[in-house]
C-alpha cells in the first residue's frame, strides 16, 4: 500500500472528490498516477475537503503493482501534477493502511483577517471579516466545543444519512474535540485571527459552521452561553452561518504508529 502526503491550493478545484468534467484534487492525482505508472487507482483521501479548501498535509492511500522507489514516485508525480498540487512525501506502508479509516485525529486551521478588504495575494487564503471581533469572546466560544458532543447543529445536511436508523445517525455525528482555540498573528496586511481545532473526526462543513457561529459571538450578535443550547438542539438552523471555504486549511492527519510502518520491499 502506498501513502502520499499532499499540499494543495484548493481555490481552483471543486474539492477533493472526483467529479465528471470538473477539476478535483483526487482526479488530478489519479490522472498523474496514470501518466507516471500506467495504472489509475482511485486514491482514497483522509477526508473530502470542499471546493476552495486548502491542505498543508492531506493524506491519500492507493495500491500500485509497479515497483518504484518512493523518491522516484514523488519526483515523477510532482513533474506532472499542476503546480497548485505537490506531493510532499511518498512511501509504502502496511497493506492494512487506509487514509481515512486508519486516521485517529485531524487538525484544521481557519484564517480570518480583521479587515474589510485584503491584498489580492492573500484573498484566496483568508476570510477578510468586516466586523471587529472580540478575541476573548472567540476564545470563550471555542472552549465550549471541547470534549465529545453531538455536532448535528454544525453539520451540513447529508441526504445519504437521512434514511439511516436514528441511533446510527446520532453516533455518526458525535465527535470528540481535543483542542479548540484562537490565536492572534500579526501580518503586514493586518491582524490575523487563526482558529485551530484538533479532533477525532469532522462532519461536512463542521469547521466552517463552528467558525461562522463563533464570529457571531465575537461580534456580539450571539451570547457564548447559547452554544450549549445550540449543540443540544441538533438543528443546523440554530447555529450561525457557514464561513467561506477560502480560509480553511487541513493542517495534519494523525495515525497509530503501527499503521504507518513502512512495508517490506
Amino acid at each position: 500500500m502506498w501513502r502520499v502526503t499532499l499540499a494543495y491550493d484548493g481555490a481552483d478545484y471543486q474539492g477533493w472528490q472526483v467529479q465528471p468534467g470538473l477539476a478535483t484534487i483526487q482526479g488530478e492525482l489519479q490522472a498523474a498516477l496514470g501518466r507516471v505508472t500506467g495504472e489509475s487507482p482511485l486514491p482514497q483521501g483522509s477526508g473530502r475537503t470542499d471546493a476552495g479548501v486548502h491542505a498543508l498535509a492531506q493524506v491519500a492511500s492507493f495500491e500500485l503493482a509497479a515497483p518504484i522507489p518512493p523518491e522516484n514516485l514523488q519526483r515523477a508525480l510532482n513533474r506532472t501534477l499542476p503546480p497548485s498540487i505537490r506531493v510532499t512525501e511518498a512511501r509504502t506502508v502496511r497493506s492494512t493502511f487506509h487514509a481515512r479509516h486508519s486516521a485517529i485525529a485531524k487538525t484544521y486551521e481557519y484564517r480570518l483577517l480583521q479587515a474589510a478588504d485584503c491584498s489580492p495575494f492573500m484573498a484566496r487564503y483568508v476570510y477578510a471579516c468586516p466586523w471587529h471581533l472580540s478575541l476573548a469572546a472567540l476564545e470563550a466560544a471555542a472552549h465550549e466545543f471541547l470534549g465529545e458532543h453531538d455536532f448535528a447543529s454544525f453539520a451540513a445536511t447529508d441526504p445519504d444519512l437521512a434514511s439511516r436508523h436514528a441511533d446510527d445517525l446520532v453516533q455518526n455525528q458525535k465527535k470528540t474535540i481535543f483542542s479548540s482555540a484562537w490565536e492572534k498573528r500579526a501580518t503586514d496586511a493586518g491582524e490575523l485571527l487563526v482558529y485551530r481545532v484538533r479532533g477525532n473526526g469532522f462532519l461536512h462543513h463542521m469547521v466552517r459552521n463552528l467558525v461562522g457561529t463563533m464570529i457571531e459571538v465575537g461580534r456580539g450578535q450571539l451570547a457564548v452561553e447559547e452554544i450549549p443550547r445550540i449543540l443540544a438542539a441538533r438543528s443546523r438552523s440554530e447555529a450561525g452561518p457557514t464561513a467561506p471555504a477560502r480560509g480553511l486549511f487541513l493542517v495534519s492527519v494523525e495515525y497509530p504508529p503501527e499503521e504507518t510502518e513502512k512495508a517490506a520491499r
